[in-house]
């Protein structure tokens, strides 16, 4: 059989960058997944983006990769959140056709050169060492393989909970993945842990009563995820029109409680019939109920899951009640008096790999050439999954080819602030980014992602030359006109202190404080990207400079490189609990182990000393601790 350079097992919204990424930088891949139909499936709400992954999806768009595309070109309804708030914490979130994101990824994965798509179950490997040498899928067959990327997302052992009842299951209507799983203990040594997620129901439209329900229109604009615009224009992707839908609000009531309180002894959650931890920050319907008993009601979304389906997700309803409850509540909810359930919510207990076993790079610490990345992972989200897929796919054709792979920084890119939490920090629940896990978020904002890391990505084969093009036209532009603001002045400041007028935000509808000949920028085809940014940088300014000086401080750290193996036990001075901590998170750099909870600047000196001492001290880097 051929042999891949890299194989990815699964085809969700990881595994489909990580694909993706793979070939762009010119590697054999083939996608491995349980059903050809189900490919970057929105299991979940059929939405992109949000706080922070908003900003991720961005980044994965600058990177080259593909999530930002195909949701703008499914998207019924874009947001920009928080705009009431500063520029750093702005997210663009789009509500998506579902069946048309599906099948625009799987168009775009089947047109991509050096890219085979396969639908077969992996169900073990052939190691070499300290390699996997090839993946065993149910059919017998070995396929050869010179990397691999596990993107099995819920499907591990997988079990959904509806009520007291309890069905193997990847997702409602999939098969779960029982081999796998054993193979990743039995084969592989991984150690494995169980968390759990949840979905709400699905309601008929024509069973709802939107009259009596808040309507949520969507924003006017053109801005949308990919910084591309007409280049992506030239794919092929099926939708023959950009049609826009509301979303509605809703509040449950008293009424909607009673009916779950009146039906506890039948939650599993409260029952003992589920192992797995959930995420605090999206709990489910009951355990608000629980929980926050003295709010008297629930703000609930009510979000179209596309243009040519009468099914609507209710965003905050999610519950793992029996369906003849899941009835019951719905109907207690305004508007809803006589809706009828199309898919009964339900709660889903899978395996996950701790990730303290995984590098920065994603790459296993115990396999040369495994990878992982998504739910696999411990997090929960498409976006956070499609970001940790692109890094273990551009990083395991890297290692494919010979090479060392890379590490995305948490000071370029909020994909390298999740995976370094991820790999550095204890995982009890289901990691999901929030602005505030980014120490420097006045960076890392959604509006400057191709600034970032368009650089990073056209060096690395990420991104493609015309991209790249169209990006340094814009950068060289913005550098001009931002030199001009810093250097011109009128009325005794400089064009850009006059630009701290918008405080932060640009608005169109109001003139310049200046004669606006004086930026350049009449013939200019990004004026309005400028201006904004203008805005931001005068607003931001004295912080800015600021976060430069911890960032400056973090690159030192960043540069006292920690070897693999390195033997911390060694070391006189650490206390017990930090050496535990130390030797099970084996950082790479003085700055991850800086990061990890418990170890002191005093330890980090003695580290230092150490590291001098061994002459592992960076050449070129001052002593910092």
């Amino acid at each position: 059989m051929k042999t891949y350079d890299v194989v990815v097992v699964g085809a969700g919204h990881a595994g489909c960058e990580a694909a993706l990424a793979a070939a762009r930088v010119g590697a054999s891949a083939l996608l491995l997944t349980l059903n050809m139909d189900h490919i970057a499936q929105m299991s979940c709400n059929p939405a992109v983006g949000g706080v922070a992954k908003g900003h991720v999806v961005r980044e994965i768009d600058a990177l080259g990769g593909a999530q930002g595309i195909i949701a703008d070109a499914a998207s019924i309804q874009f947001r920009l959140l928080n705009r009431g708030k500063g520029p750093a914490v702005w997210s663009p979130r789009a509500q998506c056709d579902k069946v048309c994101y599906q099948r625009a990824m799987k168009c775009y994965l089947e047109n991509t050169p050096g890219l085979d798509i396969l639908q077969a179950e992996a169900v073990d490997f052939v190691t070499e060492g300290d390699r996997i040498a090839a993946v065993r899928t149910q059919f017998g067959q070995e396929i050869p393989t010179r990397a691999v990327v596990l993107t099995t997302g819920t499907f591990l052992r997988g079990k959904l909970h509806f009520g007291l009842r309890n069905f193997s299951g990847g997702r409602t209507g999939d098969a779960a993945s029982e081999r796998l799983s054993a193979a990743l203990k039995e084969t592989l040594h991984l150690r494995l842990g169980r968390l759990k997620t949840g979905t709400p129901p699905r309601v008929l439209a024509k069973t709802i009563d939107f009259s009596t329900l808040e309507e949520q229109e969507p924003e006017k604009g053109e801005e949308r995820f990919s910084f591309w615009g007409d280049l992506n224009r030239a794919l092929f992707l099926p939708r023959a029109a950009h049609r826009e839908m509301p979303c509605h609000m809703v509040y449950s009531n008293q009424a909607t409680a009673a009916v779950v309180r009146a039906n506890l002894d039948q939650a599993p959650l409260y029952q003992g019939k589920i192992e797995g931890i959930g995420a605090r920050y999206c709990p489910s319907f009951e355990d608000k109920v629980v929980r926050f008993a003295h709010h008297e009601r629930h703000l609930l979304f009510l979000e179209p899951e596309g243009e040519f389906t009468g099914e609507y997700y209710i965003n905050g309803f999610s519950t793992s009640l029996p369906p003849r409850v899941q009835d019951a509540m719905i109907r207690t909810l305004p508007g809803f008096e006589n809706a009828v359930i199309s898919r009964y919510a339900y709660a889903i207990e899978y395996d996950f790999v701790f990730p303290d076993q995984m590098e920065r790079t994603l790459r296993s610490r115990l396999w040369a050439n495994l990878f992982t990345a998504g739910q696999i992972n411990g997090t929960s989200g498409y976006e956070e999954a499609a970001g940790q897929g692109l890094v273990a796919g551009f990083n395991a054709a890297r290692v494919a080819a010979g090479r060392e792979p890379e590490e995305l920084p948490r000071d370029a890119s909020y994909i390298g602030v999740m995976i370094d939490d991820l790999v550095s920090k204890e995982i009890v629940e289901p990691y999901r980014l929030f602005t505030s896990r980014a120490e420097y978020r006045l960076h890392l904002r959604q509006d400057n992602a191709d600034l970032r890391l368009c650089g990073f990505a056209f060096q690395n084969g990420l991104l493609p030359e015309a991209k790249y093009r169209l990006f340094t036209a814009y950068r060289d532009a913005l550098a001009h006109t931002l030199e001009l603001c810093c250097t011109v002045r009128r009325q005794g400041k400089t064009l850009l202190e006059h630009f701290t007028v918008y405080g932060g935000e640009y608005d169109a509808s109001r003139p310049l404080p200046f004669d606006e000949t004086l930026l350049e920028l009449d013939r200019s085809p990004f004026r309005e990207r400028i201006l904004r940014q203008l805005a931001i940088q005068a607003h931001y300014a004295g912080y800015l400079e600021r976060e430069d000086h911890s960032i400056a401080r973090l690159k030192k750290l960043e540069a006292w490189k920690i070897p693999a193996g390195f033997d911390f036990a060694a070391i006189p001075g650490l206390r017990n609990e930090s050496r535990a901590k130390l030797i099970k998170a084996a950082p790479s750099t003085l700055a991850q182990a800086e990061r990890l909870d418990g170890v002191t600047p005093a330890e980090i000196g003695l580290l230092q000393i150490h590291l001098t001492r061994l002459h592992l001290a960076p050449d070129t880097v001052e002593s910092e601790a």
